[in-house]
């Protein structure tokens, strides 16, 4: 009995040891650092929805509304395969066509675009009246990785700072690194104003409606601990 006591003291002796081992005792400054920018979105994928329309008796096809659209595009300089059908109001226009003389068809397309500048002007190259609606789809910013990764260096490096200047305003100097923490990412996507251009109100429309132009907010913090010597 005597024998196991002192194997359970010894273990418990031991064990006591191992975890003031393990016990932190060095000064430390647990920082944070910041860091934003703004950019341009370069990416915008745009929807444009183009329908047929009478006037009077003569029908304007979306045939010829379509080529007006692909006209423009390539105006603009933009290459035909960021311009894509997305969408037909009916899955069999022939037929519809023949039971109802009058039935009107319309196409929506989705359009890739990295200045929407050029946007307006593609819509001012197309019959008015044949402009059902558009709308901003999304958009995105193609060095947008590369730019994530700057500004969490940039906010690490902000942290140092930091923590350099509170340490020596207390005559102490600062040590190495003993942590980092991402505090993940925190990317603001702009909002616009999306607009829809019916033939009813494209009849005095003269030219392309505006639209508001807004930036990609990108704001990092990276939390660190340092070892204060």
């Amino acid at each position: 009995m005597k024998k196991l006591i002192a194997i359970a003291l010894v273990a418990f002796l031991g064990l006591s040891t191992a975890m003031a081992q393990q016990v932190d005792l060095r000064k430390k400054i647990n920082v944070s650092g910041s860091a934003e920018t703004e950019v341009t979105p370069d990416i915008i994928y745009i929807g444009i929805s183009l329908k047929e329309y009478l006037n009077g008796k003569k029908k304007t096809e979306i045939t010829e509304l379509e080529k007006q659209l692909y006209a423009a595009v390539q105006k603009a300089g933009i290459a035909k395969e960021n311009l894509t059908v997305s969408n037909l109001s009916s899955w069999n226009y022939a037929t519809e066509k023949k039971k109802n003389p009058d039935f009107l068809a319309s196409k929506q397309y989705r359009l890739k675009v990295s200045d929407l500048n050029k946007f307006n002007t593609i819509l001012e190259a197309i019959d008015a009246k044949g402009i059902a609606s558009t709308n901003i789809e999304s958009y995105d910013y193609s060095k947008i990785e590369s730019l994530k990764k700057d500004l969490k260096i940039k906010a690490l490096l902000a942290a140092k700072e930091k923590a350099v200047y509170m340490v020596e305003a207390l005559g102490e100097k600062l040590g190495g690194v003993i942590d980092i923490q991402d505090g993940g990412d925190n990317v603001i996507q702009p909002v616009y104003r999306n607009y829809m251009m019916k033939s009813a109100m494209a009849e005095s429309a003269d030219t392309a409606p505006e639209i508001d132009f807004k930036k990609i907010k990108l704001n990092f913090t990276v939390n660190a601990v340092f070892e204060i010597k």
